[in-house]
């Protein structure tokens, strides 16, 4: 057989090690799992939200985010929400819509929350926008991102049309004067950070929480008509008309962040309730659950762990043998095989082992002769070259006489296998 026909041991091993193969499956497992994870996550991963707008997320004089730190430094487990799923918060929901909203929507959020939890509502109040292309390059250099800067101040429409016992007016003073911008309130008093003042309309089904010194309602909770479900059961609602209580703006003065604390402690139940949810889907940063989102979340990650550690104990299995080792392939040809082990069965069912003697005696002259590099297997011959090569080995001649004078089988193969042992020792050059 030529040495194209001969695979040798690197044949035989694998491609891969089970090491190399461990190591692929594995790497391969952990990017898969990345990648699953990034495409469930990757929305909230990426750094959206200061946009210079009125919401928990902006750092700009219009937005919350100074109010969502104050609270989580007073110990309130804050939330900022991208998903619907936060309005079904049992602790305080905190509403920023922006200047256009759909009021229906907004009053299907409050009905909800009736009987889930108490909710502040902020009004918006500010027109913003980035620095202006007039100003020095010293000065747009100092802007950080999500600064703006205030413009026009304006009353929102879609309040009036909330349905009962939400509805309201919501007003603006542009003009309110130095006594007008004086407030009171929840046992605090200051002045608000610039003369326009927002404030609502008086309700009798509304409370007046802060109040300025022309007597405006700045922040009402919501009572309901006397007698009615909404009085008796519902959860607190509070509107804040004026957010330069509660913005970044307002909350750079000491007594107007202590209103702030005092409009979500209204809310608190007397400190019962210590979860605070900011939502940020009514301005435009919402999301809805995906079935990858949710499988790494309780009720559901119990079955996400339980089929991760199915996948874990196959693939340890996948490593391991099954049954006993696979038998290597035969040194000879099946067929080539077959066929001598029917010769020899033929011979030893005839009884004429004798006949194999003087034959196999002729093979094994041919077979020593090569490995002593002589021409041709005369007996002789390769006594003396057994001789120079190996002195102390018996002669070739009489280990072929005696195979040639055995009769029996024990004898037969003895003397066979003393011409085999010669042919191997030649082999291996000793």
């Amino acid at each position: 057989m030529n040495a194209a026909a001969s695979p040798g041991p690197a044949a035989d091993r694998g491609a891969f090690s089970r090491g190399g193969a461990l190591a692929l499956v594995a790497v391969g497992s952990a990017v898969f799992l990345a990648l699953l994870y990034l495409i469930s996550a990757g929305e909230s991963l990426a750094p959206r939200g200061n946009d210079g707008q009125a919401h928990a997320a902006a750092n700009g004089l219009n937005g919350y985010a100074g109010l969502a730190r104050l609270l989580e430094a007073e110990g309130y487990d804050v939330t900022r929400s991208r998903s619907p799923g936060g309005f079904l918060t049992n602790g305080i929901l905190v509403l920023t819509p922006p200047s256009f909203v759909d009021p229906e929507e907004i009053a299907e959020i409050l009905s909800d929350r009736e009987n889930t939890g108490p909710t502040l509502v902020i009004l918006p109040k500010w027109n913003a926008s980035g620095p202006p292309p007039m100003i020095t390059p010293e000065a747009r250099a100092k802007f950080k991102r999500g600064w703006v800067v205030l413009n026009d101040p304006f009353a929102v429409d879609w309040a009036a049309d909330l349905p009962a016992p939400y509805g309201f007016t919501h007003l603006l003073d542009k003009d309110g004067g130095d006594n007008r911008t004086q407030w009171a309130g929840l046992g605090v008093s200051g002045r608000l950070p610039a003369p326009s003042v927002l404030h609502v309309s008086e309700k009798s089904y509304h409370e007046p929480l802060v109040v300025d010194a022309a007597d405006r309602w700045l922040a009402v909770r919501v009572l309901g008509a006397p007698g009615s479900y909404y009085r008796e059961n519902a959860h607190w609602t509070i509107f804040v008309a004026e957010p330069d209580l509660v913005n970044n703006f307002g909350l750079a003065e000491r007594t107007r962040a202590e209103a702030a604390l005092a409009l979500v402690r209204e809310l608190d139940y007397d400190g019962e309730i210590a979860e605070v949810t900011f939502d940020l889907t009514l301005n435009g940063f919402g999301g809805s659950e995906n079935l990858l989102t949710l499988a790494f979340r309780p009720p559901f990650l119990a079955a996400t762990l339980c089929l991760l550690l199915a996948l874990l104990v196959v693939g340890w299995r996948a490593f391991q043998r099954f049954g006993p080792a696979a038998v290597p392939p035969p040194a000879i040809a099946f067929g080539k095989q077959r066929l001598i082990a029917n010769g020899a069965g033929l011979i030893v069912r005839a009884k004429r082992m004798r006949l194999l003697a003087r034959p196999y005696g002729a093979l094994s002259a041919r077979r020593i002769a090569e490995r002593l590099g002589l021409a041709r297997p005369d007996p002789d011959a390769i006594d003396a070259a057994l001789a120079r090569r190996l002195p102390g080995e018996e002669p070739f001649s009489r280990r072929a006489a005696r195979l040639e004078a055995a009769r029996r089988p024990a004898d037969i193969l003895s003397a066979a296998k003393a011409l085999d042992d010669l042919a191997i020792t030649l082999s291996q050059g000793k």
